[in-house]
Order: C-alpha cells, then structure tokens, then sequence
C-alpha cells in the first residue's frame, strides 16, 4: 500500500487538478491500466488511450468494481454509478500515460535512482549492442539487467517480452526486481513506439545511445510518416544526461539539436577533428575480415578514450560499430583493453547472426532475418566472406503481407546460390500455399532452389549436404523458439533440431 500523496509527489504541472489533503492521504491498494486486469478494493485505475481502445469509456465499471482513484485526461461521466461515485478520486491530468510511468516509479520506490542506467535508441543493431555492452560490463566487475527485443535478463533468468519496450509499470517492476537481485546497470533498448508513449517518461538515462536510423515502422498504429518517427527516437536524448551517438548516421543531428545532454560520438568514417556538437569521437580503423575453422569474425582497432583492438567472432562490418558503440560506452567504466577484448570475443547474441559451430568444414549460422531488407543486409555480410555456397533456408508467415513472400523470395535467389524455401509461422495458412508465394519471387533470380515444407527436414538436408566451404543461413526464426500453426505454439528450437540431427 502506498498513499496518493506518495505516488503523485513527482506529477509536477503534470496535475490539472489539485487534490486535497484528506485524498492526499488515501491509501492505494494496486494500479491498474489494463481493462482485463481484476480491480481490487481502493485501487488507482489509469484511463489510457489505446488504438483500439480507450480506458475512459470503463472508468465507471472500474469505480463500481472497487477503484478508489481515477486518473483521466478526459472528463469522465459516472452518474451511473451513484451509490460508488461519491467515494471516488478523480484526478486530472495532461497525460495518463505519463501519469501510469510516474505512478509505477513511485510504486516501486524509483528503481532508476538506484541503478545506472543506459537507453538505446536505433533502427538496427540494439540488441546486439545491449549483449555487447553487458559482456564488457560484467568483465569489468558490474551486474547489469537487460530490458529488450530478446527478453527480460535479470541474472540468470530470462522473461519474455511482448514488446520491446514494454508498457511502464512493466519496466518499472523489472527494474525493482534487478534492484532486489543485486543489479547495479540496466541496459536498456527504448523504442520509438515506446517513447511515443511515454513507456520510459520521468527515466533519466545515465546514458543515452543513439545506434543508426533507417525507414521502419511507418504505419498501422506505429508511425505516421518518418518525420513522427525521427522526432520519438529524438524524445530520448531529451531525457538523459550523456548522449553516445553514431557520428556515421546523418540523422545524429535530428537526436541531438534539442538535447542539452553532453554528447559523445563513434564511427568509422567520421572525421575525429570534431563535429558540431559532439565533444569526443571514438574511431574504428583497419578493418580485417577473419574466417578461421568455419568460423565467421572481424578483427579491428580503436581510438578515443584509450587505443586497443578487438576480434569479434561474429560477422559482418556492421557488427564493428555495435562494438565500437559498446567500448565508447563501457570506457566511462573501465580501462582494462583485456577485458574489452575478451567481452567481445565472447559476444554471441541469440537469433542475432548467431554461429552454431558443428564443422570445421562449414559454418553455420542463425539469424531473426524475416523480411527483404534484413536478408539482404544479412546475405551481403555472409558474401563478403567469399563462401563457397551461400545457402539460404527461410519460410515466411501465414496471414502477413504476399508482396515480403516475392520480395524474399527474389532476394535470396538472386544473392544466395540455394535457396531452401520452407515453413515458417504458418499461422491460419497452409505451408504449400506460402511457399508457392515465395517461388514467384525466386523464380526473378538465377539461384538453384528447393522445397522442403517440414522446417526439421529443411534443416536436416543442407547440415547432411554441406560442402566444404559453404555458409548456410538458417533466416526467419531467430530467437523464437516455437512454430505457430492455427492458432497454437508448438516448441521448436532450431538449437535443438540441430543438436540432434547431428548427435
């Protein structure tokens, strides 16, 4: 129990109505947001404003229920409820989804005062970096949490997570359970959807990353247009107190102008003379591929707050600047270039180009790839190692958009030399049917290809005809380790299909 005056004592000119003395003292039995969760007796309900939804049109099937305190935006009629009416709170405020962020803090005794923290922001690369970030941390001696794409990690537990960003009375409790674990850092990936809605208001971030920005997430009940989009990421360099921006991407200054955080860069092609606004550039140079025992790295050295050099075992150019984005980051905690070093030697992200090493003679890997711009991004990373056969294996969703079947489909037949068209959430749909959407596409590109509708046998046959030299990507799935199929979730780990397909 928490009293109202407890609660609402950081709301600020966040109040539009005063509240008196006596409700001041009202004790608060639970918050509750979500229309489907059970009200308790004196419980605080959160009118939100949802796209399908809007909390208001329940606040007096809530007060009947038992709510002792509304929270609402809008005036809110509850003259059918005279007998209840009479005993309720109602206070007004200019945004309740800022109140719900504001009233979850207090909830739980403001974790984030208790904790360094440090929010990414970014269209690509988050998750890798959080896992970089951590790995280096640990190294260093901290005991970091993880609030993103991949689950919630608070020591050695995993969560899942609906949301990147999940609603704010979530990250509000997962922060109060790393608090209890002995967690001093909470790396965090804040969407933009997330900063729209204010998942994250009153956080100030100790540290505040910006990774790169491309189009994504226009549309539906996302964004509106790019511009909406860019100005939510920007929300988060206005709430922190160092900014850690990728100086490469030109939509830095869009996070930026309006900050007044200081501002820190890295990049591999900014100039380090300096750049308006950004005190400090960490730089990566002499980039060297590396493929040693069918395994897939990149090897570099750094420059900013101390030299050193690094090898990732992972692939790809761009996994450098997650890097580079984690020791900018981690050189405000440690100096030690061995602990770097090895942190990111170490660094295997789940579902993230995730190497899964049964050969010598092979590599294979795993990647969340499911739509044409990450294939492609991911098979122009695998090409430059110059594989023997670039192998592709990926399926795609039932009841999703026909044009990323095509556009897979063409994708992968034209940059890998076999494609292997398979399942991969069906969903409502019958496998033979999306399949024969993907073919449309692969028959635009001269790659060989086949079908294998079964995932299992799909995998089986290119880990039983691997030659030597080949890359084989395993796209769509990732982390997921379940297949959809009418409605119900059915346990498959590709880790596992693996393991026991070999022995």
């Amino acid at each position: 129990m928490k009293s109202l005056r407890e609660l609402t004592a950081r709301f600020g000119d966040l109040l539009l109505s005063e509240i008196n003395e006596k409700d001041l003292l009202r004790e608060i039995s639970s918050i509750v947001y979500d229309t489907r969760t059970k009200i308790e007796e004196n419980a605080a309900f959160v009118c939100i404003k949802g796209a399908s939804f809007d909390g208001h049109e329940f606040a007096g099937e809530a007060v009947k229920n038992g709510a002792g305190v509304l929270f609402v935006e809008d005036d809110v009629d509850l003259g059918a409820y005279p007998d209840a009416a009479g005993s309720v709170t109602v206070i007004k405020v200019k945004d309740t989804r800022k109140a719900l962020s504001l009233l979850s803090a207090a909830w739980f005794d403001h974790p984030a005062d208790k904790l360094t923290t440090i929010g990414l922001t970014g269209t690509k690369g988050k998750s890798t970096t959080c896992y970089m970030i951590k790995s280096i941390l640990e190294g260093a001696g901290r005991k970091c949490g993880i609030i993103g794409t991949i689950g919630i990690v608070i020591g050695d537990k995993v969560y899942e997570t609906h949301n990147t960003t999940p609603e704010s009375f979530l990250v509000q409790e997962y922060m109060k359970m790393m608090v209890d674990e002995g967690c001093d850092t909470l790396i965090m990936e804040v969407s933009s959807q997330g900063l729209k809605q204010s998942r994250v208001y009153g956080v100030i971030f100790d540290i505040a990353i910006f990774t790169n920005l491309s189009k994504d997430h226009i549309g539906g009940a996302e964004h509106k247009d790019f511009e909406e989009y860019v100005y939510c990421k920007s929300l988060l360099f206005k709430q922190c107190k160092k900014s850690i921006i990728n100086t490469d991407d030109p939509h830095y200054t869009d996070m930026i102008k309006d900050s007044i955080a200081e501002v820190e860069g890295f990049g591999i092609e900014s100039d380090k003379s300096g750049l308006r606004g950004v005190s400090f550039i960490e730089k990566a140079s002499n980039l060297t591929l590396t493929k040693d025992n069918g395994v897939m790295g990149i090897r570099f050295d750094y420059d900013g707050h101390f030299p050193g050099n690094a090898t990732l075992s992972i692939p790809g150019r761009f996994n450098v600047m997650n890097a580079l984005c984690a020791i900018t980051v981690c050189s405000h905690f440690t100096n030690d270039t061995k602990v770097i070093s090895d942190a990111l030697y170490s660094v295997h992200v789940r579902g993230r180009l995730e190497p899964v090493k049964i050969s010598d003679h092979f590599t294979l890997l795993i990647d969340y790839a499911h739509n044409a711009v990450a294939l492609e991004n991911v098979l122009n990373t695998l090409r430059e190692y110059d594989p023997k056969r670039l192998v592709c294996l990926f399926g795609c969703g039932g009841n999703r958009s026909k044009d990323r079947r095509y556009e897979m489909g063409e994708i992968s037949s034209k940059m890998a030399d076999l494609t292997v068209v398979t399942s991969d959430n069906p969903r409502y749909e019958k496998p033979e049917d999306i399949i024969a959407d993907i073919l449309i596409g692969v028959n635009k590109g001269p790659g060989k290809y086949i079908t294998i509708p079964d995932r299992r046998d799909a995998i089986r046959y290119v880990i039983e005809n691997a030659e030597e030299g080949d890359c084989i990507l395993l796209a769509g799935k990732g982390n997921e380790d379940y297949q959809e199929i009418e409605g119900v979730r059915y346990h498959m780990d590709e880790r596992e299909i693996i393991a026991d397909i070999v022995g």
